[in-house]
């Protein structure tokens, strides 16, 4: 059995209301999505396919490949089931695998008891098999076994990413309360953007938004700057394969050379360190980066484009009686400098949202960590509009 050309259900999970931005990558790629849920998308594929899907998609968290669904009412139920499956056709000779898991079961109160068990079971598998124990550790840098358990369902996946695909891997220098990489992506193609006109990004902080931007625009795919991932470390893994996949990157990178993405930040020591990101994506030449008050930041007239302002929204950073006079500050610049372009604001504070003074055409959901989050759209007008009814 060669897991590599043989199909199975692949899950592909990624942070909570980014399933549809995630389903759209997955079939732009040409995979057929069987199902959407709430954190992730289903389809039916081999581990090979999984390398083209870990190299491409940039929402995605983990793409897990499945091996085997069970019943388990217990932790003994896991081992058990576990036990008898053939590892030994799995992992390499000596090895080193990892456990992770998402268990919602009544009969245990610590998920990490439950990975004990999988370790378990392993291990014990392959010494009675090859005579030899496999290391095994925290650290996601070779094969790693996901355990899905919830209620008395339970299925057992290979994750085939490792470290989670939703940290792009450019990013040297996080700045204070990141966006993170796959979220920055969603946004941005929630947008109206066509990935010519205009992207504009001030407060750009650590220059993610931006940055992200320049890459989708120009067809940059996080694989650019990973060399390690979960399937690289299991029997029967074809380096050709990945190296094919890989090649392929570099070669569908696309030039276009009216793109204009500008981004602001008050601060020096940010566009600094938004630059030495830029750098480390290979985007630098895109992006104008400059020094200003995010009021301050030139808006070309006459065109249509995007402006999209992430600023502080009090949960992580920022005082809330100086961000109420911030977010009118917003408000205003919208109005004033920005009319015939497309604007938005992510927010995690719909109080200090309403202090925009401008009227939402869309509200659209997102988290970031735990927090609620509302990406808003608003469609400012140039010149006087008329009130419509």
């Amino acid at each position: 059995m060669n897991l590599f050309t043989q199909k199975a259900p692949v899950i592909i999970t990624c942070p909570k209301r980014l399933a549809p931005y995630l389903a759209n990558e997955v079939t732009d790629l040409g995979f057929v999505v069987e199902e959407i849920f709430v954190t992730g998308v289903r389809l039916t594929e081999t581990i090979n396919d999984c390398i083209k899907l870990n190299l491409n998609l940039r929402c995605a968290s983990q793409v897990l490949y499945s091996l085997k669904k069970f019943e388990a009412i217990n932790a003994d139920d896991i081992y058990n089931n576990l036990k008898d499956f053939a590892w030994e056709n799995i992992l390499p000779e000596p090895g080193y695998f990892s456990i992770t898991s998402n268990v919602n079961n009544e009969s245990i109160n610590n998920s990490l008891f439950a990975n004990l068990r999988v370790k378990d079971a392993i291990v014990d598998r392959i010494r009675e098999k090859r005579g030899t124990r496999p290391s095994t550790g925290s650290e996601l840098s070779g094969a790693v076994i996901h355990l899905f358990w919830k209620n008395d369902d339970a299925e057992i996946f290979i994750d085939t990413s490792g470290d989670s695909l939703a940290r792009h891997g450019y990013r040297k220098i996080p700045g204070l309360a990141p966006m993170l990489e796959g979220l920055a992506s969603a946004t941005i193609y929630a947008t109206k953007w066509d990935r010519v006109s205009p992207f504009i990004n001030p407060m750009c902080g650590s220059g993610t938004l931006a940055i992200e931007a320049a890459m989708i625009a120009t067809n940059r795919r996080p694989g650019l700057f990973r060399t390690n991932y979960s399937f690289m470390h299991l029997q029967n893994y074809d380096a050709s394969i990945y190296e094919d996949e890989d090649a392929l990157l570099e070669k569908q990178i696309t030039d276009v050379p009216v793109l204009k993405i500008i981004a602001t930040d008050y601060s020096n020591v940010a566009i600094e360190n938004a630059k030495k990101n830029a750098i480390a994506a290979g985007v630098l030449n895109l992006i104008d980066f400059y020094v200003c008050d995010f009021a301050d930041t030139q808006i070309e007239q006459g065109i249509n484009g995007v402006v999209f302002i992430n600023p502080e929204y009090g949960e992580r950073l920022g005082n809330i009686a100086e961000l109420e006079n911030t977010y009118k500050k917003i408000g205003d610049f919208l109005k004033q400098k920005c009319g015939g372009y497309w604007g938005y604001i992510f927010t995690g504070n719909l109080e200090l949202a309403k202090k925009i003074g401008l009227k939402a055409k869309r509200r659209i959901e997102f988290y970031t960590s735990i927090i609620d989050c509302r990406l808003l759209e608003y469609e400012l007008y140039a010149g006087t509009r008329k009130p419509q009814e």
